[in-house]
């Protein structure tokens, strides 16, 4: 029964035309694979720079070359790998960065959660908040320093100060991401408001909240440094300084560039924490 049916001919022959889908060519860079494209930009970098000190354009006092930062690199590598006072100095700059996002993170989604979830957070703190956030915040440091002293605690309060406002903003928004069909669904259900809050609005505001939280990770360290900068201390940020005033400016790159290093570990942990916690967007992405 099946061997009886015809199948017809178009009744426009398609060969005729060309095909109208547009193809995007694709160039040869954008072809590299990510590792050899992050090591052949570096490998350009380190030959400009290179060239530029071995010139004579600049004297290598002000920018040094890139060996004589790599030796630094290593020497500071061993002072840490062998627990001098490089060690210690990291170690107290790694505690203010650490305790200064986790106070970041509790009183930005704390504030944040006040202003998108109350109309007395978005019409009377919000305004203060922004007030604030327009401020130079470095100029506050020696106000914390007056208030909390030249030890850890106004270190840490200039890097709370600087990196919670983005998580703030992230929070609010994110509480107000949900949409009309999630807020009748509960209403439909019976749900109270810190049932709503927490089941419904948390979940649909998490990657907004992690946005602000990866924003204060990257933040919270210039808090810090700056901080030691102002106040003293005895941390990076001191060896910085002290590396600076004696134009060793191959030490301040090799100082830096350890610096980075914790930078990009606080935000490391924290775009792992989101792809544990937010998992569902992850899916979607790969879909």
């Amino acid at each position: 029964m099946g061997s009886n049916i015809k199948v017809l001919p178009p009744l426009v022959d398609t060969t005729e035309f060309p095909s109208t889908v547009w193809t995007e060519k694709v160039s040869p860079i954008d072809r590299l694979p990510r590792s050899v494209a992050i090591l052949g930009l570096g490998a350009i970098i380190f030959a400009l720079w290179h060239l530029v000190t071995m010139s004579g354009l600049i004297n290598t006092v002000i920018l040094p070359t890139p060996f004589q930062v790599w030796n630094q690199i290593i020497t500071v590598g061993l002072n840490l790998a062998t627990g001098g006072y490089m060690l210690a100095a990291l170690w107290i700059t790694t505690q203010e960065v650490l305790i200064g996002f986790l106070l970041a993170a509790i009183i930005g989604i704390g504030l944040g959660t006040l202003v998108g979830e109350t109309k007395f957070g978005e019409r009377a703190v919000m305004p203060y908040l922004v007030a604030i956030d327009t401020m130079p915040k470095i100029a506050f440091a020696p106000l914390f320093v007056a208030w909390l002293g030249f030890g850890l605690e106004s270190k840490i309060a200039l890097a709370t100060f600087v990196s919670v406002f983005p998580i703030i903003v992230g929070t609010a928004s994110g509480l107000q991401s949900a949409d009309e069909n999630a807020h009748m669904l509960f209403r439909t259900m019976g749900a109270n408001r810190l049932q709503t809050l927490i089941r419904m609005k948390f979940p649909f505001g998490l990657p907004q909240i992690f946005t602000g939280l990866k924003i204060g990770a990257l933040s919270v360290m210039a808090g810090a440094i700056t901080a030691e900068f102002l106040g003293g201390g005895k941390g990076f940020g001191e060896l910085i300084r002290v590396a600076a005033s004696q134009l060793d400016t191959a030490r301040v790159f090799a100082l830096i560039i350890y610096l980075s290093l914790v930078g990009l570990s606080m935000y490391a942990i924290v775009m792992f924490t989101e792809k544990r916690v937010v998992f569902w967007q992850n899916r979607r992405g790969n879909d």
